[in-house]
């Protein structure tokens, strides 16, 4: 017997999110069933909401930074019982046999991961439901569990920013020592700083905007670089091991390419397109320098990530918001105008729309 769920979808690229009613499968035996509280807005909502990345199926209900409470639990589960505070992220389900998965980087998974929303349950064929709505049904592999020491609602945004910038300074073993610039000070942007010198590291901000060191500085920056100054670029050429790039644009990488040391790194995590305008093979091949892209993370190592936020007093800056007030929302984004993530009261979806 299938539930009936209130929500927020998209019905077509043009339309704005609105009230819908849709169904969730009957709970499995390995199914954890979550009343959700707080949700997240993620750029991707937006891409996927509008069809940026032509591959949106509708009606979609967005959403893959959950976090609620335990409603129920299948005969199968164990580690969580009711009325645990628990999260999701952006997968539901993998193979969980492929090479990938036995690493625990299901988000890398062979056979393509589930995710929370546009996507296919991969057991039943049916389209998955994110969480702009009041309620998921969840394998249990895929819940995290958040402590009582982070706020939640602070908290949602760590299952998307906080991962994807939490994985690529965990993977390229950024600690004390390191010298890290990130790229960007947005949603993944603030929490890159935080990580960044939580984890030990030298930390500087790169952006085209003046007058953000004193925000940046409060964020985790020791230093602030203007990249369109000349002047300042060239100051900090051959400085950095790490460059996390959180742009979600295209975007030129020449100039900070130059600003690597040796074998240093240069990460995507913001940008899925093409790469534009070309990259100088000159300044890679020269410094034996790295152009990578990290995707979130896996289960264990967000579940990991957590537990370091909740030890060292992390969370994302948030602005709350009613889910009437989603469209709005989205435009804002657009404009860069919030800091740093939205997140949804889902306790709104009981006011009128």
């Amino acid at each position: 017997m299938s539930l009936s769920i209130r929500g927020y979808a998209a019905q077509s690229a043009t339309t704005p999110v609105a009230p819908h009613t849709f169904e969730r499968r009957d709970p499995r035996p390995d199914d954890v069933v979550i009343d959700i509280l707080y949700c997240g807005v993620c750029h991707s909502d937006l891409h996927q909401a509008r069809n940026e990345w032509h591959n949106s199926l509708y009606p979609m209900v967005p959403g893959h930074e959950i976090i609620g409470r335990v409603s129920a639990v299948g005969a199968e589960v164990g580690k969580f019982k009711v009325g645990d505070m628990v999260g999701v992220g952006c997968m539901v389900d993998s193979c969980q046999h492929c090479s990938s998965c036995a690493q625990g980087l299901e988000q890398y998974c062979l056979e393509g991961a589930s995710w929370t929303y546009n996507g296919t349950d991969r057991r039943d064929g049916r389209p998955t439901f994110g969480g702009y709505s009041e309620r998921i049904v969840v394998s249990d592999r895929f819940v995290v569990t958040i402590s009582d020491k982070l706020d939640p609602k602070s908290a949602a945004p760590l299952l998307c920013a906080g991962i994807t910038t939490w994985s690529p300074l965990r993977h390229w073993k950024v600690g004390k020592g390191s010298k890290v610039a990130v790229i960007g000070l947005g949603g993944l942007g603030h929490m890159g700083l935080k990580f960044a010198k939580a984890l030990g590291a030298d930390v500087t901000l790169f952006t085209r905007s003046p007058g953000k060191e004193s925000e940046a500085r409060r964020l985790g920056a020791d230093h602030v670089v203007l990249s369109t100054d000349p002047a300042q670029m060239k100051a900090v050429a051959g400085r950095f091991d790490f460059i996390l790039d959180t742009v979600p644009n295209p975007h030129d990488l020449n100039p900070y390419l130059a600003t690597l040391v040796l074998d240093g790194v240069h990460c995507l995590v913001g940008q899925l397109q093409p790469l534009d305008p070309p990259v100088s093979a000159g300044a890679v091949i020269s410094g034996r320098r790295t152009i990578t892209g990290s995707a979130i993370g896996g289960i264990a190592e967000t579940q990991e990530m957590l537990d370091f936020c909740a030890e060292h007093g992390i969370s994302s800056d948030i602005e709350m918001i009613d889910i009437q007030d989603i469209n709005q929302a989205y435009e804002r984004m657009l404009e860069s105008d919030v800091r740093y993530r939205f997140v949804i009261d889902l306790a709104s979806l009981d006011k009128p729309a």
